[in-house]
């Protein structure tokens, strides 16, 4: 997807690229905004607040490739926002302690945990073949490649990279379940 260009269509009113942006970054904006132990309407809210901050800002975006950061951060701020407001609300009325407040930082030993994961992923990576290496560091970019751009950047015909990709991640699975780092939750949840 050219960023630029379906950004300047949707800025000159194409539904297809509104569609096609809404597609694209909408799943982003969600997993942010439940990051937050946002409820169900209060995580709609400031989704949706965050796509009219975009219409509002479609003149100032002056690096389209950086959309998905742009949105990320608004979404974030929308949320923290929201959480301050509330929480102002709550105050006023003294209904609620603000001690109930959900903390929208990471618990403190996530960072920890998610570090040791992500080390033990890449060593348990690093022991499938190299082809299979190539193949999922490329896929892995965000956004990803076409697989015309694959084919050619790997020298693999296009044909071939979906049934390569499941195996190499067949395989990876198989490494990852023996792995007391990873475990079965990790493999159960991604499967």
């Amino acid at each position: 997807m050219d960023v630029t260009a379906v950004l300047a269509a949707a800025a000159g009113g194409d539904q297809g690229a509104w569609n096609t942006l809404v597609e694209r970054y909408n799943g982003l904006l969600w997993s942010i905004a439940r990051g937050y132990r946002l409820g169900e309407a209060d995580a709609a809210d400031v989704v949706q607040t965050t796509w009219v901050r975009l219409v509002e800002h479609l003149d100032r975006i002056d690096d389209p490739e950086r959309l998905a950061s742009w949105l990320a951060t608004t979404v974030r701020r929308e949320c923290l926002q929201l959480i301050r407001r509330t929480g102002r609300q709550r105050r006023a009325g003294d209904d609620e302690s603000l001690d109930e407040l959900p903390d929208p930082g990471p618990a403190p030993d996530e960072s920890i945990l998610a570090d040791e994961r992500d080390a033990a992923l890449w060593r348990t990576l690093a022991a499938l073949p190299e082809r299979c290496q190539r193949l999922l560091r490329v896929l892995m970019a965000s956004p990803p490649p076409a697989y015309a751009e694959v084919a050619a950047a790997l020298d693999m015909p296009v044909g071939s990279i979906g049934p390569t990709r499941q195996r190499c991640l067949g395989r990876l699975r198989e490494l990852v379940r023996d792995d007391a780092l990873l475990g079965a939750d990790w493999t159960e949840d991604r499967s």
